[in-house]
């Protein structure tokens, strides 16, 4: 879902898909205004995003984008006040926005500001890895953040504590066994049972919107594939939405195809290893195994169809790097065949296991309510009974024709999350069924896969916004002079959903934390670049 405007410019677009996209630039009172309105007409939050207007006028933006009905609306906020930039808090309306509130506070110093409440003050990104007072997303910063020499003293993080007869806490983390990333969870618990989780996260913040400036537009797909890297296609892809949007080019709709092949293939393969992980959490290594096999015969078929196990060059701007091999058409009919098989076969025992059953349901309860109130989205939010999937809702090329099946359940626990998984990998099958016959049904090697992308112009605004397998991921990218990137905002629907986990280990036992962790797995990387 492609969308580009003039940076600061009040316009109105359409997407390929037929989606209205609108950008308004806005004063302080009408900001509120406009927030006001999209929660009363039930919009979604998507992210926020600031930017210093170094080179083009004096102050600070700040920037929100909601999906609508209608489709993409970024709003944007100038902000004069240069010796103490604020703005009026999202929060309070769209409470998943305050954790990237915070984050734009330690990365440019603009703070958010609320009539009734103070927004939170903590910290969120810093972590000691650059001085107190400086900003390294501002452009005068000489330094590529993180790496700011002579950080200073770090305070102690101000935990909420918890007191009561009985209640101790247990801090786990931020360094974990094994190669997971770092995160620290500060539970309060009486007995086994937590009363309270607090997360503290931003260990893994890498910089990437700072080296996104040392990139040009034509390269930046590299980095975005990397954000985070098992959605690699859905962020290279919402990069290159974004820049192809802004030159208005036009994607051969081979290659619009081959993305969407891709993309699915990357649903399954990270759908297949989550309910393998899922099993072997609740004592069941037989599933470990068994999906580990199937993930793996996925990914040789990637390197056969794309030339990758892992997708992380295969999306580039105007197309993708390598048409499919003709060789690999009837391998694939056949994977595909032998996945619905065998896990159907896998989902039949899962439902028959006691044990399992016994673990997954009523565990990490997150209720219809309370997901819709906090925001919820993607994978999340479709297992507590919130509808919303980009292919569905808003579809783009190729989903236009593919009339792609919602995935939908009620129930809001574990049980309900290893369920959206497995009728999301049929669907997803089903799709790459569909999508392969139309790629064999045009000429193989002839057919091109890739176009020539103009030059941008400066100081363009475009907005690339994909359902990968999380939820919707999105770029918004600024472009600067002589085809550079002047600012990359990059957000991961984990940022959305790890509160979420705070609210649904609640009342639950410690050591179905791991579980109901890996029911949402979401990713550090992808929420702390």
């Amino acid at each position: 879902m492609p969308m580009a405007s003039t940076l600061h410019g009040s316009l109105a677009n359409k997407l390929p898909s037929n989606v209205s996209c609108t950008h308004l630039d806005l004063g302080a009172v009408d900001w509120q205004s406009a927030l006001t309105e999209l929660k009363a007409m039930g919009a979604t939050f998507l992210t926020v995003w600031g930017a210093d207007n170094c080179g083009r006028d004096n102050g600070y933006s700040i920037h929100a984008a909601f999906l609508t009905s209608a489709g993409v609306e970024v709003l944007s906020h100038r902000i004069e006040n240069v010796a103490n930039p604020s703005y009026p808090s999202i929060a309070p309306l769209f409470p998943a926005a305050s954790r990237m509130e915070r984050a734009t506070r330690d990365l440019l110093g603009i703070a958010s500001t609320g009539p009734d409440r103070q927004p939170d003050q903590r910290g969120w990104y810093r972590h000691n890895g650059w001085p107190a007072n400086t900003y390294p997303l501002r452009h005068n910063n000489p330094h590529l953040e993180p790496r700011a020499p002579n950080p200073g003293p770090d305070n102690p993080y101000p935990f909420v504590q918890v007191e009561g007869d009985g209640v101790h806490e247990i801090a786990v983390g931020p360094v974990h066994a094994g190669t997971i990333e770092p995160g620290h969870f500060r539970f309060s618990v009486v007995g086994e049972k937590v009363i309270r989780l607090e997360e503290r996260l931003g260990y893994t913040h890498k910089g990437v919107a700072k080296l996104f400036e040392t990139l040009s537009q034509k390269q930046g797909h590299r980095l975005a594939a990397r954000l985070s890297g098992d959605s690699a296609v859905a962020f290279s892809w919402a990069y290159c939405a974004a820049i192809e949007a802004i030159t208005a080019a036009t994607v051969p709709p081979r290659a619009v195809y081959l993305r969407a092949l891709a993309l699915e293939h990357e649903r399954l393969a990270n759908h297949l290893g989550d309910l393998g992980a899922l099993g072997n959490d609740a004592g069941f290594s037989f599933g470990l195994t068994q999906f580990s096999r199937l993930k793996e015969d996925l990914l040789r078929a990637n390197l056969e169809a794309f030339g990758e196990r892992y997708l992380f060059n295969y999306i580039l701007p105007g197309g993708v790097a390598l048409n499919l091999p003709q060789s690999v058409y009837a391998h694939l009919v056949h994977l595909y065949r032998a996945l619905d098989y065998e896990v159907a076969g896998m989902q039949s025992i899962y439902d028959e296991h006691g044990g399992l059953q016994d673990r997954f349901r009523e565990t990490g309860l997150l209720s219809h309510g309370l997901a819709l109130s906090l925001g919820a989205i993607g994978l999340v939010a479709r297992a507590s009974g919130i509808g919303r999937d980009l292919r569905v809702d808003h579809p783009w090329a190729p989903y236009d024709k593919m009339a792609t099946q919602m995935v939908l359940e009620t129930g809001g626990d574990v049980a309900a999350r290893v369920l959206v998984r497995f009728r999301e990998i049929y669907e997803s099958l089903r799709l790459c069924r569909a999508l392969l016959a139309d790629l064999s049904h045009n000429s193989i090697e002839a057919t091109p896969v890739a176009c020539d992308l103009a030059v941008a112009e400066p100081n363009r605004l475009g907005i690339g916004l994909i359902e990968g397998w999380r939820g919707p991921v999105m770029i918004a990218l600024e472009t600067g002079a002589d085809g550079a990137v002047r600012r990359c905002h990059s957000h991961d629907p984990s940022w959305q959903n790890w509160p979420l986990i705070e609210h649904a280990i609640i009342d639950n036992i410690v050591p179905d934390f791991p579980l109901i962790n890996k029911s949402f797995n979401l990713s550090y990387s992808g929420q702390d670049g």
